[in-house]
This record gives C-alpha cells, sequence and structure tokens, in this order.
C-alpha cells in the first residue's frame, strides 16, 4: 500500500510543518455482496476499494483528510496541505531530524480465516443459502423469504510519527435471514443474522438451516400475538442482541469520543458505584473470530480485553488517541473507522454484560406482571444522558412467574445509567451477537452481548 521510505517521508514532513504528531493509515479492502428473494438472485456485487487517510496532530487540534491515490508524490501533497491549514510553521529542523525507527509488526493470525472466500464459487453460496430458505418456510403463513451474504476482506497499514508500522488483516462473513409471514392478521417478519470474523466456515459454525427455522418461527409466532401490556413493570430481557440496549445506552456513553468532550453524564465517575453489584461490562477486542475483533486498532495499536465495570464500579473508559490526550487516560486501543474516508475515534468493539450466577429460571419466579423480552429490535437514544426507547421483537407476557402469550407492539422506555442499576439478577447463559454501530467515524461492525437479565422495573410502552 505504500513503503517505508514513503512513510518515514510523509510523517518527516508533517513534523517539519509543525505537526506534533503524524499519522498515516491505508487499507485494502475486498467486498462481496449477494441478496437472494424467494432463492432468485437480486443482487451481486464484488470489489476492491484502495485508499489512505492522513491525520495531523497540533496539540489537541486533528486535522485529517483522504484519497485514493497512495502515490508518494499525492501523499506529501495531501500531507503539507493539512499541515498549512495550520500554518505549516515548523517546529523540527530539518536538517536535524533523524530518520524514523519504525517498529515493524504483522498480524499473528489469531482471527485468520479456515475456508478462504475464494475457495468457493457463487453457487455452492446458493446452494448453502438455499438451505436457510427451505427451513424459513414453516408453513404457509410464510410467504417470502430474503437473504444476504456479505463477505469482507480488509488489509491495513498503519505507520506514524512515534515509530508504529502495523499491518491487520480482517475477514469477516455474515449471512441474514429475513423470513415475512402473513394472514388475515396482518403482516410480520422473523429476523436472524449470524456473523463472525471467519471465512465461508460461517456456514458450518452457524447452519443456514438452524438459522432459518428461527426466522420462520419467529415472524409466524408474531402473527398471533395480541397487543402488549404498557406502563412500569418487571421485565426479563434474553441474551446475545439483548445487550443492544446497553451498547447504546450505556456503552457509547463510556466512550472517550463523549467523556473528553464532557457530554457524558458519566464523565469523570471512575471508582464510582453506577451500577447493580451483580454486572460486569467488558469490552473485549480479542475475543477469537468475534465480529469486532482485530489484532491491532484502526490507529495500530494493539487490541485489549478492557472492563468498563467491575460489580457495579465504573473501571474505565474506552479510550483512543485524541480521547487520552484530552483526559489523560491510558489508551484502549479503541480507535475505530469505518474505513480511510473517516478518521478514527473511540468505539466499542465486543461490549457485553458477564455470565452471573443466577438460573434462568429464577429471573421469572415471582413476577407477577412483566414482560419477557425474548430478543430486541431496533430504537433510538438521546446522546448524552442515555434516555432510550427500543422495540422487542420478540416478547411474551409474564404472570405469576410463568411465561405466557406472545405480545407485539412492545416498547422498553428508559435511561441507559438507570437502568443498569435496577438489574436485580444476571443469569449464566452469556452470549454475543453481531451488529453494525454508528457514530462519529461511521459504521463499524461490533458484538453487542448479554446473559438473560431481570430488571427490576422499566416503563413498557404497549397498546395493551
Amino acid at each position: 500500500m505504500f513503503n517505508e521510505s514513503t512513510a518515514e517521508k510523509l510523517l518527516r514532513r508533517a513534523r517539519e510543518l509543525g505537526a506534533d504528531f503524524a499519522e498515516v493509515y491505508a487499507e485494502r479492502w475486498k467486498k462481496r455482496n449477494l441478496r437472494l428473494l424467494d432463492l432468485a438472485v437480486q443482487e451481486a456485487s464484488s470489489g476492491i476499494e484502495r485508499g489512505a487517510g492522513v491525520r495531523l496532530f497540533f496539540g489537541t487540534q486533528v486535522v485529517y483528510a483522504y484519497t485514493n491515490d497512495l502515490s508518494e508524490a499525492n501523499l506529501l501533497e495531501v500531507t503539507e496541505t493539512l499541515a498549512r491549514l495550520k500554518g505549516g510553521k515548523g517546529q523540527v529542523d530539518a536538517r536535524g531530524a533523524g530518520g524514523l525507527d519504525f517498529r515493524r509488526s504483522e498480524p499473528r493470525g489469531l482471527h485468520a480465516p479456515q475456508v478462504a472466500l475464494d475457495e468457493r464459487d457463487k453457487r455452492w453460496r446458493i446452494e448453502r443459502l438455499a438451505e436457510a430458505d427451505a427451513a424459513a418456510r414453516v408453513g404457509p403463513e410464510i410467504k417470502k423469504v430474503e437473504l444476504r451474504l456479505l463477505e469482507w476482506d480488509q488489509e491495513i497499514l498503519v505507520a506514524n510519527s512515534e515509530g508504529v508500522w502495523n499491518r491487520d488483516r480482517r475477514v469477516r462473513t455474515r449471512y441474514v435471514v429475513t423470513a415475512i409471514a402473513e394472514n388475515e392478521a396482518g403482516m410480520q417478519t422473523g429476523f436472524e443474522g449470524p456473523g463472525l470474523g471467519v471465512g465461508l466456515e460461517l456456514f458450518d459454525l452457524a447452519p443456514p438451516a438452524e438459522y432459518g427455522r428461527r426466522a420462520g418461527e419467529q415472524a409466524r409466532t408474531l402473527l398471533g400475538a395480541k397487543p402488549a401490556p404498557a406502563g412500569p413493570m418487571p421485565v426479563v430481557i434474553g441474551n446475545a442482541f439483548g445487550g443492544v440496549i446497553f451498547h447504546e445506552a450505556l456503552g457509547h456513553l463510556l466512550e472517550t469520543t463523549a467523556v473528553a468532550r464532557k457530554t457524558s453524564v458519566l464523565t469523570d465517575k471512575l471508582g464510582e458505584k453506577i451500577a447493580s453489584d451483580v454486572v460486569t461490562y467488558v469490552d473485549d477486542g480479542t475475543l477469537p473470530h468475534a465480529w469486532g475483533s482485530s489484532e491491532y486498532d484502526d490507529e495500530g495499536a494493539p487490541t485489549e480485553r478492557t472492563v468498563l465495570i467491575e460489580k457495579g464500579v465504573l473501571k474505565s473508559y474506552m479510550v483512543d488517541r485524541w480521547g487520552s490526550l484530552m483526559t489523560g487516560y491510558r489508551p484502549t486501543g479503541s480507535g475505530r473507522r469505518q474505513d480511510y474516508t473517516f478518521a478514527p475515534t473511540s468505539r466499542m468493539r465486543n461490549t457485553f454484560i458477564e455470565a452471573g450466577g443466577a438460573s434462568i429460571e429464577s429471573l421469572f419466579e415471582g413476577v407477577e406482571l412483566g414482560l419477557y423480552a425474548k430478543k430486541m429490535g431496533g430504537g433510538q437514544v438521546k446522546p448524552g444522558s442515555g434516555e432510550y426507547n427500543f422495540a422487542v421483537q420478540e416478547g411474551y407476557v409474564i404472570r405469576n412467574g410463568r411465561v405466557e402469550e406472545p405480545v407485539k407492539g412492545a416498547m422498553l422506555v428508559g435511561k441507559g445509567p438507570e437502568s443498569i442499576q435496577r438489574i436485580a439478577a444476571v443469569a449464566a447463559d452469556q452470549k454475543n451477537a453481531p451488529g453494525m454501530c454508528g457514530s462519529l467515524s461511521g459504521a463499524v461492525p461490533v458484538e453487542v452481548g448479554q446473559p438473560h437479565l431481570l430488571i427490576s422495573e422499566i416503563v413498557v410502552g404497549g397498546e395493551g
């Protein structure tokens, strides 16, 4: 993508023109997309993207530019243009500045695929997706099945004026099954979307027939659902994608993107008790083959396991380079970006509540009237405060400790920092699920997760 000589020239030039710190990031990214509707191909595309971004720090002020021309002359021009935006006054004597001693690091292959994306043709892919289509048709109510397959193979290189020279490779594969059911009561959808940092072995790790059946059964169940009850009540939230609430309404409040600007209600609360004693909340970029894992972040720093909350006490934020400069906190390998067209910011990777000691059955005991949010959908969050409202994709009424009829239209309303204090019990079935998270540095792959857990009270919006 570029060599050491080119990197040294542009990084040294940035320092000559007054930058306190300079970084160049480059990537080469191969993407494939396949979409089927009732097994008819609607979209089949593939392509290669490449480009680079240059970032300069002048104190805590940052300037960034990107280009898809990776020639040495163009990268130098981009660097000089950026430096002149800040005046271009040199603080390093070109005659006395020594060369950079790059500390080269190559990925160890911790997340390398077992079945490369080029080892199978399109026909093989369609045959595997057809297994999901067939399994999703659990009854005559299933009218349509949509299937999507996403494949990414990304190589990155980060070099900076402190001598970092790190490469990484991220291979990710995900397929999505959407089953649409319809009868005289209306139309409902079921959704499943397994994804991992693997190659085409995903189809063995997440069998299409299993996930297709889940999507079909979910859609059919919702056809017979009654309107959800409304009001404050106990809520049991399912594992895996149930963690999306705390990802959105709590996790973003712990990124220095918000903390450094003091726009988070959790700013300056390290060491304080902010959650229930049964809550340990972790952001881990090292989980093998997880959807949000990598060996290095997009600033060239090694990823790590960061304990954010331990037994209710706030232990750490998620910190990138700029956030570290602004706050003094240690960087945590959390600098991420969608691609070279974005500068990195502090972002979540694989963020989850750790397993507790309660049984799943015990969560429902003693609940006279409540909601079982088996599977969460999308929602909205107010930045800074963590106020949220999230749709329940698949929900059931709890009566006298028993899970009873399915309900539709349920919405959970609350504040992340308050809801996490009301977690009364956490089960042992911790599981993660993949998704895409949008923020200042674009959309990045993340995992959200938790075990089944009981929140003593949430406001439920519904028509029942």
